[in-house]
């Protein structure tokens, strides 16, 4: 949003008409990776996001609030995250606060975790996580895989469910080697099986 206003402002200043600047916003495509919603017919929103520090963390679960709910009740808001290994240990406590505070359920899995220890970093992220929320309210699924699938399952009408740290990456970090992965093909397939669910409660 923020990029998007700066963009328009400069061209505003370079004489571009408005409605030309308007135009061009709105058939502006998605951004992969930034607040991208998988969409397979779900009753629930679903959202691949970037958010990997405590500050674009609460700035995402902030802007996913309001998106909460179907006719203004009910719904939770279902947080999928971990934190990379080799890199800032520090956030991870921080970013399982913002969760535990922010989010209705919180899903503490894999992203990245490099040479460290991911049992420890789930932990590191726990503590911040068990501030503010009890042991019905957050889970550690260290499989990414199993994690989003998880938060898929949970979900009925009027959730949203979002998985933060990856985004438009496509690999993710074990011990020295980066295997592929894609935030957005394992939330689309996790959706799939979920699929003929979805279809028999509507009925």
């Amino acid at each position: 949003m923020y990029n998007a206003a700066c963009a328009a402002t400069v061209a505003l200043a370079l004489g571009i008409p408005p409605s030309a600047v308007q135009r061009g916003v709105k058939e502006m495509p998605p951004v992969p990776g930034r607040m991208e919603r998988i969409d397979v017919g779900q009753p629930f929103l679903a959202i691949v996001d970037f958010a990997h520090t405590p500050v674009s963390l609460e700035r995402a679960l902030t802007t996913l609030r309001p998106l909460v709910g179907r006719n203004g009740e009910g719904g939770r808001l279902i947080a999928i995250f971990g934190s990379a290994g080799l890199r800032d240990r520090e956030k991870r406590y921080l970013m399982g606060r913002v969760s535990g505070q922010l989010a209705d359920y919180t899903i503490i899995t894999a992203e990245d975790p490099r040479t460290e220890d991911l049992e420890e970093i789930c932990r590191e992220i726990e503590r911040g996580v068990r501030e503010f929320a009890g042991p019905d309210r957050y889970v550690i699924i260290p499989d990414r895989s199993e994690a989003i699938q998880a938060g898929v399952e949970m979900a009925r009408a009027g959730d949203v469910v979002a998985a933060f740290g990856k985004g438009h990456e496509r690999s993710m970090c074990f011990g020295e080697i980066e295997y592929p992965w894609s935030d957005q093909e394992a939330m689309r397939a996790a959706l799939q099986r979920c699929a003929d669910r979805w279809q028999r409660e509507s009925v």
